[in-house]
């Protein structure tokens, strides 16, 4: 037996004294042919993420605090600090579509509510439910600039399907929707919301689909109703989707663009437009690169102290 141990212990030493010079020969070129071939698979996205993204990034941090414009040429831009901020913090056109944008946040909970009922009612009470869910997610995938377009039609104040309907039904004046100073944004965000459903809708499914039957099968045994299984068992095991959709959703209203660019540029008196609009206005049309440099910056930063803000309240209402 003494033989044989004294066998397997030289053994051992013999692999980790071959193991050790391996490593002490190790160099930091060493399997360069590995490490060449990573880098060549990642170099493409990387270029193009460098190129596409970081760099326009970088690029705008600076030019925020420079008064130039992109037709003039770098060597012309002039450095102000931050008087392009300054002009911002008291611009009324900014702050009203800052204002504009804060209403459409408001779009995003009905759309969630619309969504996690439809989800309910598709996902226990509906049959060919692959059938409603490609219906509630046409919306979702269609072109933006096709449905302003076809809502331009919907919408129009006199000659509209939507007011025709309500003048044959008895309402002498209808809305003028997007003609009108105080029905523009509303309709804006009905399209919001129409075109969220679909998307919001297929996630909460996915999130419904992981919420163990038996759950509801012992609630029924003590006989809770519908609502109450609702309420103590969905709302709170799907409070993790939730809080996905509402943080991406608060995001995506925040770049919101082309579908008030083509449905109301931002009128009528500016009553649509938001800071991705002005953005727009002051870079391409007013040529005012610095100062649209600084509004994308301030809009980066209210984000993150919205995300900021959502994360923290996340813990009092999520259940994971």
């Amino acid at each position: 037996m003494s033989s044989e141990v004294k066998v397997e212990t030289n053994v051992v030493h013999t692999a980790k004294s071959k193991v050790s010079k391996k490593t002490k020969n190790r160099t930091p070129f060493s399997g360069w042919k590995e490490n060449l071939a990573g880098y060549a698979f990642i170099a493409p996205m990387f270029i193009g993420t460098s190129i596409l993204v970081l760099f326009p990034i970088l690029a705008s941090f600076v030019l925020s605090f420079t008064d130039w414009n992109f037709v003039a040429g770098y060597e012309n831009a002039k450095f102000v600090g931050f008087a392009n901020f300054s002009k911002l913090l008291t611009n009324a056109l900014f702050l009203k579509g800052l204002v504009n944008n804060i209403l459409l946040i408001l779009a995003i909970p009905i759309t969630l509510i619309l969504s996690l009922g439809l989800a309910v009612i598709i996902n226990k009470y509906v049959y060919l439910k692959d059938l409603f869910k490609v219906i509630y997610f046409m919306p979702f995938i269609s072109s933006i600039v096709a449905v302003a377009v076809v809502f331009q039609v919907l919408f129009h104040p006199t000659k509209g399907p939507i007011n025709q309907l309500l003048l044959s039904i008895g309402v002498d004046n209808p809305p003028g929707w997007i003609a009108d100073v105080n029905f523009a944004l509303p309709s804006v965000m009905l399209i919001m919301i129409w075109t969220g459903i679909g998307f919001n809708l297929i996630i909460y499914l996915a999130g419904l689909q992981n919420i163990p039957k038996e759950l509801y099968e012992a609630a029924q045994m003590d006989g809770a109703t519908a609502w109450s299984q609702f309420r103590k068992i969905t709302i709170p095991l799907v409070s993790p989707t939730t809080f996905l959709l509402f943080v991406t959703g608060v995001i995506s209203s925040f770049k919101v663009f082309d579908l008030i660019i083509v449905l109301t540029n931002g009128g009528p008196a500016n009553s649509t437009i938001t800071p991705v609009v002005y953005l727009y206005q002051q870079a391409f049309i007013e040529l005012r690169t610095g100062y649209a440099s600084a509004i994308s910056l301030v809009m980066f930063v209210i984000i993150l102290i919205i995300t900021y803000i959502q994360f923290i309240g996340q813990k009092k209402w999520v259940n994971y």
